[in-house]
C-alpha cells in the first residue's frame, strides 16, 4: 500500500508515526527514536506530512521537504478536536494525519533558519526585559520597606537610586546598602543586555527590505517590523488582511447565537508579542496624532469619538491590515493611498 499522508506526534526523544494510504485506510502505526526518524522519512516515498506546530517543528519540517515531502504545520488547538478517547502519542498521531487531510484546516508557515534566529533574538530581548522590570519592582520593594520611596519608573530609579543611597546616612543598615547596590549592578547589566539585543536586531533591520518597508507605517518601529517580517513568514499564507488581523487577536470576540450577533472585547489570540508591539506603536502613534491633528484626519475623528484604548487598538487593527497588504503584493507605502474598487 502506499502512503499518501503522514501524521507525526514530535517530542523530544519518541516520535510517533501514523500513516494512511489513498482511501484513508490505515497502513502504519510506528514508534521511532529521533535519531531513526531522519533514516526513515528520508526512505519513505514523497508524501503529505502534517505536523503540529510546536518545539522543533520548523526545524523537522525543513529537513523533511528537503527529502522531497510536503510538509504542514498546523496550531495544536485545530488538532485537538479530531483526538479519539484517550490522548496518547498514537491517538495524538492519528489526530494529526486526519487533520493535515481537512481541505479546509488552516496551516503555518514553515520559517526559514534566519527568520528562527531573528526571532530568537526577540524572545530573549524580552525575557531580559521582563527581568529587568521584575529587578526594578524588587529594588522599590525593598526600599519601601525602610520607608524609602523614589518616583515612578525606570528611568527616575536609574538616576536617583544611587544618589538615595549615598543620601540615607545610617538610618539603614550597611548590609542592606550593600545589598542594594549588587541589585543596582544585576539591573544595569541586565539594561546592557537589552541594548545590545536591540543593536543586533537593527542591524538586520536594515538588511532586510521588507523590514524597512513596514517601519514606514505610522505607529511600526524597528522592532515591530522585524518581528513581523520573521513571525507572518509568508504573508500570502494569509486570504487577506483581515485573517491577519484575527490571527494577532486584533478583532472582536463572538458569542453569538440565534442570529443575534454579540461582539465582546478583542480575542487576543496568535502571538502575545507581536499584538503587544503593535498596539503600544499604535499608542505613540495617537501622541503625534494629537499634536498634529491635520496630519490624519482619519485618525482624529476616531479620537473624537472613541476611547484612547479603543482607538489604539483600531490603529493596530488597521496597520496589521497594512503590514499583510505591504508583504502579500510587495509594496511600498503610500500615506495617501485610495484603493482602487474593481466592478464586475
Amino acid at each position: 500500500m502506499k502512503i499518501t499522508t503522514v501524521g507525526i506526534d514530535l517530542a523530544k526523544h519518541v516520535f510517533q508515526v501514523h500513516g494512511v494510504d489513498e482511501q484513508g485506510n490505515t497502513v502504519l502505526r510506528k514508534q521511532l527514536k529521533r535519531d531513526q526518524l531522519s533514516v526513515f522519512m528520508a526512505t519513505l516515498p514523497p508524501c503529505r506530512v502534517g505536523m503540529e506546530a510546536c518545539g522543533g517543528a520548523h526545524h523537522w519540517a525543513r529537513k523533511f521537504e528537503g527529502f522531497g515531502h510536503t510538509v504542514r504545520l498546523m496550531s495544536p488547538q485545530f488538532v485537538k478536536p479530531y483526538v479519539k478517547s484517550n490522548k496518547n502519542d498514537a491517538a495524538d498521531a492519528e489526530a494529526i494525519c486526519e487533520a493535515v487531510s481537512r481541505p479546509n484546516m488552516r496551516f503555518v508557515p514553515i520559517k526559514s533558519v534566519e527568520q528562527q534566529a531573528v526571532l530568537s533574538l526577540h524572545r530573549v530581548r524580552q525575557g531580559f526585559v521582563a527581568a529587568r522590570t521584575a529587578q526594578a519592582n524588587q529594588i522599590r520593594g525593598l526600599l519601601a520597606e525602610f520607608g524609602l520611596v523614589l518616583p515612578t519608573g525606570l528611568c527616575a530609579l536609574r538616576k536617583q537610586l544611587l544618589v538615595l543611597l549615598d543620601g540615607v546616612g545610617d538610618q539603614v543598615p550597611e548590609v542592606f546598602l550593600r545589598l542594594v547596590r549588587r541589585l543596582h549592578e544585576h539591573l544595569v547589566e541586565l539594561d546592557r543586555q537589552v541594548g545590545e539585543l536591540e543593536v543586533q536586531i537593527r542591524q538586520w533591520h536594515r538588511s532586510c527590505t521588507q523590514s524597512q518597508r513596514l517601519e514606514k507605517i505610522p505607529g511600526v518601529g524597528p522592532l515591530t517590523a522585524t518581528a513581523l517580517v520573521t513571525s507572518i513568514a509568508d504573508a500570502r499564507s494569509f486570504k487577506n488582511g483581515r485573517q491577519l488581523a484575527a490571527w494577532l487577536g486584533l478583532v472582536p470576540r463572538q458569542h453569538s447565537s440565534g442570529g443575534k450577533p454579540t461582539l465582546l472585547g478583542i480575542s487576543k489570540r496568535g502571538d502575545v508579542y507581536l499584538r503587544t508591539l503593535l498596539i503600544h506603536g499604535a499608542r505613540a502613534a495617537l501622541s503625534a496624532a494629537k499634536r498634529h491633528a491635520k496630519s490624519n484626519p482619519w485618525l482624529g475623528k476616531l479620537l473624537e469619538r472613541r476611547n484612547p484604548n479603543v482607538a489604539a487598538v483600531a490603529l493596530a487593527n488597521k496597520n496589521a491590515r497594512t503590514v499583510w497588504a505591504l508583504l502579500a503584493h510587495d509594496r511600498e507605502f503610500q500615506v495617501d493611498y485610495t484603493p482602487t474598487l474593481t466592478t464586475v
